[in-house]
């Protein structure tokens, strides 16, 4: 995994970066989602309503790249839009860098032919230059896709709000009624049982015995509460989230659909206009589906209303309860409604049954929110629709494309799911476009791997990639062991493919840089580079071993500056690359370069270091021991503050020439550290950290 930010500038960068907020003046504000719902929804909460946009990152490109143990490698616009797939890489990846520029991509991957042979470490380097010609245009692309992905997250969570607000106390009344059918004794049906409580004022035993015993006062006042409540939290997460999300993704495809039909700038990076026309008709098809939720709930509102109203007066008089003047009032356009809703709800469905359970929908704002491929239970009736008889026989607009398809048999939940899939469908082209525009433009096979070699964590071990930025650099460093001494080799290639680069392979060794050795002369110490990573552009930090290792030999840390290694004095004869060979059966040929390191050092006591991690822009590094249990962090670069005592005045100054200041003492018995649990860590040197005095 690797993340990178473009650094180059233009002049029509700078002008996009100027009119990102255009879309502001003509968007109405994402409204803030409800908090008491969804912990997820919490992302658009209202305390971070204003941060919604920050989720896009910085207005200026910057990517992630994936690799994958299938050789897979992927690319990604602001960590979310994919803007590249790239499927020619051979063996498991193992280190990405991606230079600033976008010209080039360095691969290095671990190719193994079979479980028992050794794999073999592989260096490629990918040109990406589509990338980098269409900078301006991969920005803007990318940004707008990224916008898009945002929406849809919004929508999903919207939607999630949605179907937390509709309960399933609402089913109640559907389930009463049924378990009503099927324990009565009578060939009435409940439609006829409930009618003649309301044309004559009283029910069937049966009927009562339901109404007063199973469903009661409290019950059906608490239902009716519940429905009211729920059915309009609902509308207004339709009304106020789910339309205004849909009508912004409407524009951001509306303005893709404008840069595709530019084809002169975008038709090279698979920017297709039908694939967006598409996904915007699926996304009008979605706010027609939103639309006719909205009025199944305003509907069902008003017939609930005026039901409950009435089944609850009657239910008071069965109980013989003293009924509310202003309950008892019912004119005539409330009979009618209840007469209504009795005739279209209260229709006994076998095949319903067979399906749900049940013989009864009343409720009928939940079938929209269940995320199913089934059909709906009760779909909205549009026969006597004016305008649907008109579209049906009309064969000119059947077909129009100014008229987004309705889907009346289809769930709100169904419909949705469409839409994602046609608009991740339309964001997936360019990346296979971009994707097969990445070519190999160089390949080198560094080394083999042992069979007996430590099985440490892969992220812990070289190779290390490095993109230096200013002077457009691809830098690779590993060890090639010769004679039992791990030299450091340093591989650099220029991230334009097309352009080559002097001393691209230098092997470096370490001269002796400790002289106050005691047992053995100062000539006959070799050192081992274990491990290595770029502090900065530079400055190279390594771990070092002395190569005949006897107790009392230290490890070291130190500061390998870049300027030692590749001096203006170089003249040697440039390395010929045998493509037949892999570069450790070239190693004799390789220069090699002699480095004194000065004051740049410091012992690691009582420490076996293996490992190292680097942030220099934190000016900080951290030294990791061989059996992954202990940790030191040095601050590599302290000034003076100019208020300490004497002795703290001489300590300063050996560090600012160079000496790294340790700042934590090392961090012992550290359970589960990097994937490995305490029981399978040696515990060689728990004893020696534990007599650390620093």
């Amino acid at each position: 995994m690797h993340w990178m930010e473009v650094t180059a500038e233009s002049s029509i960068l700078t002008s996009f970066y100027n009119a990102e907020d255009e879309a502001n003046l003509v968007l109405p504000k994402l409204p803030a989602l409800p908090k008491n719902y969804s912990t997820t929804a919490k992302i658009f909460s209202e305390e971070k309503s204003d941060e919604i946009m920050k989720l896009l990152g910085d207005v200026r490109l910057n990517a992630l790249v994936l690799g994958g143990s299938s050789g897979f490698i992927e690319i990604y616009a602001y960590g979310m839009f994919k803007i590249a797939t790239v499927t020619e890489v051979a063996g498991s990846c193992r280190g990405l860098c991606l230079s600033s520029d976008l010209k080039s991509l360095s691969v290095i991957t671990e190719i193994q032919d079979s479980p028992d042979s050794e794999a073999e470490i592989t260096y490629f380097q990918l040109d990406t230059s589509l990338l980098s010609s269409y900078l301006p245009e991969v920005t803007r692309m990318a940004r707008k896709f990224t916008h898009i992905s945002t929406l849809l997250q919004y929508i999903k969570l919207s939607l999630t709000c949605m179907c937390e607000a509709w309960e399933e106390i609402l089913m109640q009344m559907d389930s009463r009624l049924t378990k009503f059918v099927q324990e009565k004794n009578t060939t009435t049906s409940v439609q006829d049982e409930f009618m003649q409580l309301l044309l004559w004022g009283k029910a069937s035993l049966e009927l009562q015995a339901l109404l007063m015993n199973q469903l009661t006062v409290k019950g059906l006042k608490k239902l009716g509460q519940s429905i009211e409540s729920s059915y309009s939290s609902i509308q207004k997460l339709v009304i106020s989230h789910l339309q205004s999300g849909s009508e912004a993704l409407l524009y951001y495809l509306s303005e893709l659909k404008g840069m595709a039909l530019w084809k002169q700038k975008y038709e090279s990076l698979g920017l297709d206009a039908s694939g967006i026309e598409e996904a915007t008709t699926a996304v009008g098809s979605f706010i027609l589906k939103a639309n006719e939720l909205l009025q199944v709930i305003d509907s069902s509102m008003k017939n609930f209303k005026a039901f409950f109203r009435w089944l609850y007066v009657a239910m008071l008089r069965m109980s013989e309860d003293h009924v509310l003047p202003e309950l008892n009032k019912m004119t005539q356009k409330d009979i009618t409604f209840v007469a209504d809703f009795l005739t279209e709800h209260f229709n006994e469905a076998p095949e319903l049954y067979n399906r749900k359970g049940k013989y009864f929908n009343v409720e009928r704002v939940g079938q929209y929110l269940k995320d199913e491929d089934e059909d709906l239970v009760s779909p909205p009736n549009t026969e006597g629709n004016q305008w649907f008889h008109f579209l049906k026989n009309s064969t000119h607009l059947k077909e129009s494309p100014l008229l987004f398809p309705y889907n009346p048999e289809k769930s709100l939940h169904f419909v949705k799911r469409q839409m994602e899939e046609v608009i991740d469908q339309c964001l997936q082209k360019p990346a296979d476009v971009i994707g097969k525009s990445v070519h190999q433009a160089f390949c080198v096979s560094l080394y083999k791997t042992s069979q007996s070699e430590d099985s440490s964590p892969q992220l812990f071990k070289l190779p290390f990639l490095w993109n230096d930025k200013t002077s457009n650099l691809h830098y690779v460093l590993f060890t090639i062991l010769e004679s039992s001494v791990s030299k450091i080799h340093i591989l650099r290639r220029h991230t334009d493919t097309s352009r080559s680069i002097g001393n691209g392979i230098v092997a470096v060794e370490f001269g002796n840089f400790l002289n106050n050795s005691i047992n053995e002369s100062s000539d006959a110490r070799c050192y081992s580079c274990l491990d290595a990573h770029f502090y900065d552009d530079e400055t190279v930090t390594v771990v070092l071993k002395e190569s005949v290792e006897q107790e009392g030999k230290e490890r070291i840390l130190a500061q390998l500056p870049l300027s030692s290694v590749y001096t203006d004095e170089d003249q040697e004869v440039e390395f010929i690359w045998d493509s037949t060979k892999r570069l450790d059966e070239q190693r004799d040929e390789i220069a090699t370069r002699t480095v004194f390191l000065d004051n740049q050092w410091r012992v690691l006591e009582n420490m076996k270091a293996q490992y190292v991690a680097v942030n220099g822009i934190r000016k900080v590094s951290c030294v990791l021991s061989s059996n992954l249990r202990h940790v030191r962090v040095f601050e590599m670069d302290v000034e003076d503050d100019g208020e300490v005592e004497e002795e703290e005045e001489e300590e300063t100054t050996q560090i600012a020439a160079g000496e790294p200041e340790e700042l934590h003492r090392s961090v012992d018995n550290q359970e589960d550290v990097c994937g490995a649990s305490a029981e399978e860590l040696p515990d060689e040197t728990e004893e020696n950290e534990s007599n650390l005095g620093l």
